[in-house]
């Protein structure tokens, strides 16, 4: 089936070169422009513009993906069907009723509908998440679903390993769906759940918080943004892998402080790892990040305060 596909994560590049392997290998590929990326701000390409190059196909970075400059060049390639993931911009009337698009999104839809699905999946706690094959309308996330399919989160996941096997199933997936043509039905709106964009804030730790969900959260943010605490002189301290360590709270009145379970907020460099005191005990630091350095294991951060 001759197709056209629409990214620009890395998700989306991955799911690509899959679609590339394929009978339905794109015959133009269209993503965003290069942006100014990292602290040199320096001007790169999206990892789907960067696969585009790689793998010869044609590619468009247009400013708006809705212009007529735009849908003329995709009407042009002829596309049986515009395939869809992660484009990162919203496709409007009269480019969405055009051609028939099939959208990748890693969730288990109606579940995590939005921008950031596999993160809010981790959060949350979910136990299963997956990949849908859905038909792309006007609503956020809402169109009638084609295919699914379901994969275990595990206890240890992280964004990354996490994505990884999201990638994969969601490019096998799609050509299967391109393969099958498999009908679609209309998603159930009581189970509706929105995965809303991340935010800078989100980043930094509550020690307020349980300490499962924190280490939830230092997993959904693991390797691409990173979680972080704050210290007591005011920076901040990165943080890519964590394991929490249950206890009484020591604001509650059921416990008190100790090595083991420092204050709310009070970082102990009296074990093995440094822990950080939460709601409910405490986060041990496995791998951190000090202000201006690289990653480090937590071990060698304790050595570096108690030297």
């Amino acid at each position: 089936m001759r197709t056209v596909y629409l990214g620009t994560s890395e998700f989306a590049a991955a799911v690509l070169r899959t679609l590339a392997r394929s009978d339905h290998r794109p015959a133009l590929v269209v993503t965003r422009p290069d942006r100014p990326r990292g602290r040199g701000r320096r001007l790169a390409a999206p990892p789907v513009a960067e696969a585009a190059r790689e793998l010869e196909i044609d590619l468009l970075q247009p400013e708006q993906v809705n212009d007529e400059p735009t849908r003329a060049r995709i009407a042009a390639a002829a596309p049986e069907a515009v395939c869809v993931c992660a484009f990162g911009a919203l496709i409007k009337e009269p480019l969405l009723s055009d051609f028939e698009m099939l959208n990748v999104h890693p969730s288990l839809l109606p579940r995590w509908r939005g921008a950031a699905p596999i993160e809010r999946a981790i959060m949350a706690g979910d136990e299963r998440t997956g990949v849908s094959i859905m038909r792309l309308t006007a609503g956020l996330d809402s169109g009638p679903v084609c295919d699914q399919v379901e994969v275990a989160i595990e206890p240890e996941d992280t964004y990354g390993t996490l994505a990884h096997r999201l990638e994969a199933l969601g490019g096998e997936l799609l050509v299967s769906a391109l393969d099958r043509r498999p009908a679609c039905a209309e998603q159930d709106e009581a189970g509706v759940t929105y995965a809303e964009k991340l935010t800078s804030d989100e980043r930094l730790l509550d020690p307020s918080a349980p300490a499962s969900e924190l280490a939830r959260r230092v997993r959904a943010l693991t390797p691409h943004i990173g979680a972080a605490l704050l210290l007591a002189d005011g920076t901040r301290l990165g943080v890519w892998e964590a394991r929490p360590v249950p206890g009484d709270d020591p604001a509650s009145g059921d416990g008190s402080a100790s090595a083991d379970h420092p204050a709310h907020g009070a970082l102990s460099f009296d074990g093995p790892l440094p822990r950080w005191g939460c709601a409910d005990g405490a986060l041990e630091l496995v791998t951190v990040q000090p202000p201006g350095k690289r990653p480090m294991p937590g071990a060698d951060y304790l050595r570096g305060h108690r030297s």
